[in-house]
């Protein structure tokens, strides 16, 4: 009887593992709570605070414009990623004091020392000279709340779209401005996404550090479209609905998944779900 009570107890745990899976294989995201239905503690998010790189450089020759464009948004890219990785943080931490060094500001300095040399190559390879950019590798971190510096798209303002949100606030300041990049070849500029930014009413403190990762998150999706436009610009591919199709279309469908769970996050906590449903389409610039 002890034997079969046992099996019944393990086939209740496995049930529950396997579902646990399939809810996180298809995309839930599930409320910060403590053990023992004790409140979890919520943690404004820091970000990447990293050397802009575009007001560093020289004037940069036509020929070389198209690369160093496309290596601008890949920084910008690198550092959403990595502050999307940061909110998560917030929420769920892991890892001991040395973490943050090890797992993140380590791999992005050595991820921005290959990108900065890719820039200083496309000086050198038109014959102009070769910029020293090596001091622009390493980053630390920006005081919970404080957006990061990016280098945004050409002659464009570089401040935000989201942001991180700090505590019980909404939107922190701007997150990613819009790598965007110029076209060498044709003489042209890059088109870069032009996403609504996302307004939040103030945002209960319990559910802050949800939002503020799927904030992060929509920061993400937007630098990688930008890099995605940036590429673009360089090796055209593709017919006239291309980029509806293969970047705005795909866009759109994940600010879809990401404001509703950030409305779901305002509704799990018994606050008024907002109704975000308007931002989630962009368009270009």
């Amino acid at each position: 009887m002890a034997r079969g009570t046992r099996k019944t107890a393990i086939l209740k745990l496995g049930g529950v593992g396997a579902l646990a899976a399939l809810l996180f294989a298809g995309g839930l995201q599930l409320a910060s709570a403590g053990e023992n239905n004790r409140p979890a503690t919520t943690a404004a998010a820091q970000t990447v605070n990293c050397p802009t790189v575009r007001d560093k450089l020289p004037a940069v020759p036509a020929a070389a414009s198209a690369q160093v464009e496309r290596e601008l948004a890949n920084l910008d890219q690198e550092i959403a990623r990595q502050n999307e990785r940061l909110a998560r943080q917030a929420v769920r931490p892991e890892g001991g004091p040395a973490f943050i060094d090890n797992a993140i500001l380590g791999p992005l300095r050595s991820k921005r020392v290959a990108v900065l040399d890719r820039i200083e190559i496309a000086f050198n390879r038109i014959g102009a000279q070769r910029p020293n950019l090596d001091a622009l590798a390493a980053c630390s971190l920006n005081a919970p709340g404080v957006p990061s510096a990016v280098n945004g798209g050409a002659g464009q303002n570089a401040g935000g779209q989201n942001g991180n949100a700090g505590g019980q606030n909404g939107n922190n300041g701007g997150q990613n401005g819009n790598a965007g990049g110029q076209n060498g070849n044709a003489g042209g500029q890059a088109r870069t996404v032009n996403c609504p930014r996302v307004a939040l009413p103030a945002v209960p403190a319990t559910a802050a550090g949800q939002v503020q990762a799927e904030l992060a998150t929509l920061d993400k999706q937007i630098a990688e479209a930008n890099a995605r436009l940036a590429q673009l610009a360089v090796r055209p591919e593709g017919g006239p609905a291309f980029i509806d199709n293969a970047i705005l279309g795909p866009l759109r469908s994940k600010r879809v998944a990401a404001l509703d769970r950030i409305e779901i996050a305002f509704n799990r906590v018994g606050a008024q779900r907002p109704n975000l449903d308007a931002l989630a389409t962009c368009g270009l610039n």
